[in-house]
């Protein structure tokens, strides 16, 4: 009996520490879960705060060097449309990029002299979060930023060169994205250039897009930007920033927005993540699969004249410039 007992004892202890032993594992899985958790948020980065730009001069000359465009456009292309080493005037990084079939129209109707076209350059990518191998790519935030700084940097030293020159800011999905934040601030006052310089903003399939801060070119659209349905949501290198706060402010007047019915990117459902809501959102996910509009802006059709997306893009900047200002040179 009583070498049972100490058996029993014995047995007991050995349980205690096998115990012991499990859960000091799962804690330290847990702990190491957690920290990986904590890098990948990391590394996928976050929305980071504007930096204020450089401020403009407190003078405006009478006229600027000889080797300025009277207008700068600025292209900002959508997701895998970009690269950061890409050829600003003549991009190569895709060839199927949609904005090509602005830019390259722009650039046989007009002189650099007139309008100098330039399409950002920037990592245009989208990683998805929960890829299994990861895939490489960017995220998201990542990319926007980059975009953004790119964009912001080329129009702060064209203006400290060319404090006369005037601008056409356009964008397609990501790209509008970026090219609606910048002229955001710009409206805001305190982008990188004054707003009086801004001759207009033309946004494609912009995932942020809000009825309420500019007018939608073609066929009515029931939904908002994706990022203002997704509100608050915030993933691994995914942030959903919602409304631009203010809009377009003083350029309001000047910007203008094209999104295709069911593209889930800029015609998603109103608050979608509401309770309520729920039902009627799940709804329309088989639509976006089965109507992949927004790789398709380049055959929608805007107007009664037959005129698709870019072609409409196009005509408006065309007029943008023929109708701008021709600065002194000196």
């Amino acid at each position: 009996m009583t070498v049972s007992g100490r058996g029993t004892r014995k047995s007991g202890k050995n349980r205690g520490r096998r115990r012991f032993g499990i859960v000091a594992i799962v804690a330290a899985l847990l702990v190491l879960v957690l920290v990986l958790l904590a890098i990948w948020y990391l590394l996928a980065g976050r929305v980071p705060s504007p930096v204020p730009p450089t401020p403009p001069g407190p003078t405006t000359p009478s006229a600027q060097p000889a080797d300025c465009p009277d207008v700068q456009v600025i292209s900002v292309p959508g997701t895998w449309e970009s690269s950061i080493g890409d050829d600003p005037h003549n991009p190569t990084a895709n060839p199927a990029s949609l904005m090509l079939n602005v830019t390259r129209p722009l650039q046989e109707s007009f002189s650099p002299q007139r309008a100098d076209v330039y399409t950002v350059p920037y990592v245009a990518q989208f990683s998805n979060p929960i890829a299994l191998p990861p895939d490489g790519q960017e995220s998201y935030n990542n990319s926007r930023a980059a975009g953004t700084e790119a964009t912001i940097d080329v129009m702060e030293r064209r203006y400290a060169e060319c404090p006369l020159t005037t601008y056409v800011l356009a964008g397609f999905s990501q790209g509008a994205v970026i090219a609606g934040d910048v002229a955001a601030r710009i409206g805001a006052g305190d982008g990188p250039v004054p707003a009086d310089l801004v001759l207009g903003v033309g946004l494609i399939a912009d995932g942020r897009r809000d009825p309420a801060a500019a007018p939608t070119v073609g066929p009515p659209v029931a939904g908002v930007g994706a990022e203002l349905a997704l509100s608050g949501l915030k993933l691994p290198g995914i942030t959903m920033t919602g409304p631009r706060p203010g809009g377009f402010g003083a350029l309001s007047d000047r910007a203008l927005q094209i999104c295709a019915p069911s593209d889930g990117i800029c015609d998603a459902p109103a608050e979608a993540l509401k309770v309520g809501n729920w039902l009627s959102s799940a709804s329309r996910l088989g639509e976006y699969y089965n109507n992949p509009v927004h790789a398709l802006y380049n055959s929608f059709v805007v107007d009664g004249n037959g005129t698709t997306a870019t072609q409409w893009i196009t005509n408006w900047a065309t007029e943008k410039i023929e109708a701008a200002p021709t600065p002194a040179h000196e």
